[in-house]
């Protein structure tokens, strides 16, 4: 049986080269939350800010999984979320009331990645939200805020709690009862972000299931995570670091998204 290809006109050339690859770096993220498996059919987004645009964002096309994705079929919008591409697809409103919140309040942030992971769901259900458990709690830890549920996304008066409840300088934002998010200056930070995120969920899902008493980290240590991370990444970020592995990973098992 043959594969069944979307038939998307390229944007390539018709962009800047910055947006450009920018579109090829999101689609990228897309099909990697397919490949950790993070995705929840068609009903969670990635956004990313088009470069030298404060009010322009690129995000998915609601109806397509994120394993179909491409660089090509990515909806440029405005901040109010109107698409300023042509495009059969529409956009996922509910998606885009988080986003636009988080990127009109955190210019410092290029991608805001949300994803409904089963784990990450199961901790923010826990009323004591993440615990300092494991090594790599303490980078979550370190810069975590939380937000109660409302309901589906749906409200703009919404906005306001969740950027206060984000706060100015923190990456990792427990959605209770809902999901993960994570934003980034780029869209590998905001990757590598999400995959800490969600693997300390599971490590704090695993270790509570076996029913032993669980050992916490000492507070001094995560309040000195910021530091130890920059020291283990030498000050590049780690989404610099793993980012050309992961896109290697995914050119070998499913390069169409740079079309």
């Amino acid at each position: 049986m043959n594969p069944i290809t979307l038939e998307i006109p390229s944007r390539k050339g018709q962009v800047s080269a910055e947006e450009w690859q920018t579109r090829v770096d999101l689609a990228a993220a897309y099909r990697l939350v397919a490949m950790f498996k993070w995705d929840d059919l068609v009903f969670t987004h990635i956004s990313a800010r088009v470069p030298g645009k404060h009010d322009e964002f690129l995000i998915n096309p609601y109806g397509l999984m994120f394993d179909e994705i491409t660089a090509s079929s990515l909806i440029k919008v405005d901040a109010q979320g109107h698409k300023l591409d042509q495009s059969p697809y529409e956009i996922n409103p509910a998606g885009f009331v988080i986003h636009s919140a988080i990127h009109a309040a955190r210019h410092d942030a290029q991608c805001v990645l949300h994803v409904h992971a089963l784990n990450g769901i199961a901790v923010s259900a826990q009323k004591g939200g993440v615990l300092p458990i494991s090594q790599q709690s303490i980078f979550v830890l370190s810069g975590l805020s939380y937000h109660d549920y409302e309901g589906v996304a749906l409200r703009d008066d919404e906005k306001p709690r969740l950027v206060a409840d984000l706060g100015l300088d923190h990456d990792f934002l427990m959605l209770r009862n809902h999901g993960l998010l994570t934003l980034g200056a780029t869209i590998p930070d905001a990757f590598i972000a999400m995959y800490l995120f969600e693997t300390v969920c599971t490590i704090q899902v695993r270790a509570q299931a076996g029913g032993g008493e669980l050992l916490q980290v000492d507070p001094r240590i995560v309040a000195g995570a910021r530091q130890q991370g920059k020291a283990v990444t030498r000050g590049a970020g780690a989404g610099a670091l793993a980012w050309p592995g992961l896109l290697r990973r995914l050119d070998r098992a499913d390069p169409g998204y740079r079309s």
